[in-house]
């Protein structure tokens, strides 16, 4: 393999959870008085840490989101995953060949801890990242595309960004893994190829990426 480390982005690539999020997002977005659509949130925010959510409905509107937006939206979004969240189709069968085969890999996502805790939790992926494996943009000032959190990553887990490759589904996070000067894998299950601009290959299923990793 020519890559020391496979670094994982969570929402969309581990877990099935952006079809989730998204919806409750843009019905509390709208709820508030900034009509979101479905197709815009994901157009929008997939990828995106929280804070990224704030400052472009701030830059839009001229108005602040609420104190307790996140809050709000992390607990409808929890409860959400209890009854729907399920692993991405195929993504244990990619981690099971990895841990087999030595092959060092984590999690670097935009969400914050608790997210991605509760979402290994529901769907059983757990078993694959210890406490170690896991990075959240809350342990960096700044979220995707700001190369800072797979950088942080890489050097918790020891090995150099040249070395790293990041396995991305949204245009934040491919940005963020070629300006940290990783290589970048683009899944298209929910993202057009053409927005995935950078990345050194695109892969529609979890099948086709484990062909990859070989």
């Amino acid at each position: 393999m020519r890559h020391d480390l496979i670094i994982f982005d969570n929402d969309g690539v581990l877990v099935d959870s952006e079809p989730i999020s998204n919806r409750l997002l843009a019905a509390h977005l709208s709820e508030l008085g900034h009509p979101t659509s479905y197709e815009e949130s994901i157009r929008d925010y997939m990828g995106s840490a929280m804070h990224r959510i704030h400052e472009l409905v701030l830059e839009r509107t001229g108005q602040r989101l609420p104190d307790d937006f996140d809050d709000v939206f992390h607990a409808r979004v929890f409860a959400a995953f209890e009854r729907e969240l399920k692993p991405v189709a195929g993504v244990g069968d990619v981690l099971e060949r990895l841990a087999a085969d030595g092959v060092p890999y984590c999690v670097a996502s935009s969400g914050s801890h608790e997210r991605i805790r509760v979402g290994h939790r529901t769907t059983g992926l757990d078993r694959w990242f210890a406490e170690e494996r896991i990075f959240s943009s809350q342990d960096v000032g700044r979220g995707k595309p700001a190369p800072d959190l797979f950088l942080h990553a890489a050097e918790r887990m020891g090995v150099a960004p040249r070395r790293c490759l990041v396995i991305e589904d949204s245009p934040l996070g491919v940005q963020a893994a070629v300006a940290a000067g990783m290589d970048v894998y683009g899944f298209t299950a929910m993202t057009p190829a053409a927005r995935l601009t950078g990345a050194n290959q695109l892969f529609t299923s979890m099948a086709e990426l484990a062909d990859l990793l070989v």
